[in-house]
């Protein structure tokens, strides 16, 4: 997320400015979607900057659709791998009760073909007769159950078959999915880059150039809790690693994938998108931040950074710009979540 415009102000009115910004950008590149990305004539160096803003936060949006998707498609693979498994574990059953069942039918065929009265009258020893008729009767009680328990186990197995290939069919979806989510966000940053070669290279430089960093404590700040600090001495070991769209690291991260490495480095899991991130724990107000909290931004929680006191925030801003710290207020904070 481009965070190149610092506010003059502390806390969430650092924003504003910013605010004011974006939807002057939308609003002066509206056709950008459907042009190509140059620069004309009447274009300033400001508004080509605005539409570089615009089109890095559509496709920090972009990323984050790519994310949940590849999510759901991790999370399909395993659900067909183990319907699947449950299918063939099944089918193995069948497949005794099927050679079990053989073996009993054999058995009474060859023992059935005279009707059991005329047997006993012809057998030479009756009693003998008696306890194989016995043993035959048994016989049919298990077959009955086993016949019971391969009804059963054939139901079973039709419903494995078709929730597997319903979710094969959902697999499909969402490899369709990221692959569209993949060409939109490569899309914007492609046209972003154009825009940024007709840039003056001062301007160039401005873009990529992060606020002071300040002490990375606040004095007064609350004290971090024994996980929070532990996320953050992570994510300070991330500090100039490149932002990579849909990398969660350790070599190159996007915003909600820098967060999730630094608290696996505390053993904590979080949801790989910035959206479920936001509810991975307690929201707390802003002014209550402490150190390893986690500050969403935007209404719809697109871009997520880390409180690092002091306030700032560690996060990965937008292609092109490494891991840094930045103030909290760059742009409006939509939660503040202490995990």
């Amino acid at each position: 997320m481009v965070s190149h415009r610092r506010p003059t102000r502390p806390g969430l009115n650092r924003g504003v400015r910013a605010t004011v910004l974006s939807a002057a950008a939308a609003t002066a590149a509206a056709t950008l979607g459907a042009a190509p990305a140059s620069a004309a004539p009447e274009d300033t160096p400001e508004s080509a900057k605005a539409a570089v803003d615009r089109l890095y936060v559509e496709a920090e949006r972009a990323t984050e659709q790519y994310n949940a998707a590849r999510e759901s498609l991790g999370r399909l693979r395993g659900r067909v791998a183990r319907v699947q498994d449950a299918a063939a574990r099944t089918q193995e059953d069948i497949n005794r009760m099927r050679a079990s069942l053989g073996s009993m039918a054999g058995a009474q065929y060859r023992s059935g073909g005279l009707d059991p009265s005329v047997q006993l009258l012809l057998s030479s020893d009756p009693d003998t007769f008696l306890d194989r008729a016995a043993t035959l009767d048994r016989v049919g009680e298990r077959r009955a159950v086993t016949l019971g328990k391969l009804h059963r186990a054939q139901r079973k197995i039709a419903q494995s078959r078709a929730e597997a290939a319903g979710a094969l069919a959902a697999l499909e979806r969402d490899r369709a999915a990221v692959a569209r989510h993949k060409r939109t966000v490569e899309g914007k940053l492609a046209r972003a880059r154009e825009l940024l070669h007709t840039l003056p290279a001062a301007d160039r430089e401005a873009l990529g150039r992060a606020a002071p960093a300040g002490a990375p404590w606040l004095t007064g700040d609350a004290p971090a809790s024994a996980r929070g600090l532990a996320a953050l001495t992570a994510a300070r070991q991330a500090l100039g690693r490149p932002y990579v769209w849909g990398a969660d690291g350790p070599d190159g991260f996007d915003c909600s994938g820098l967060m999730r490495w630094a608290y696996a480095q505390a053993g904590v899991g979080l949801p790989r998108t910035s959206q479920a991130q936001r509810y991975a724990g307690r929201m707390v107000p802003l002014a209550e931040a402490r150190p390893g909290d986690l500050v969403a931004y935007r209404a719809d929680a697109s871009h997520i950074g880390m409180y690092a006191g002091n306030g700032q925030v560690i996060h990965a801003p937008y292609p092109g710009a490494a891991v840094r710290y930045d103030p909290v207020g760059m742009m409006p904070v939509s939660s503040v979540t202490r995990v």
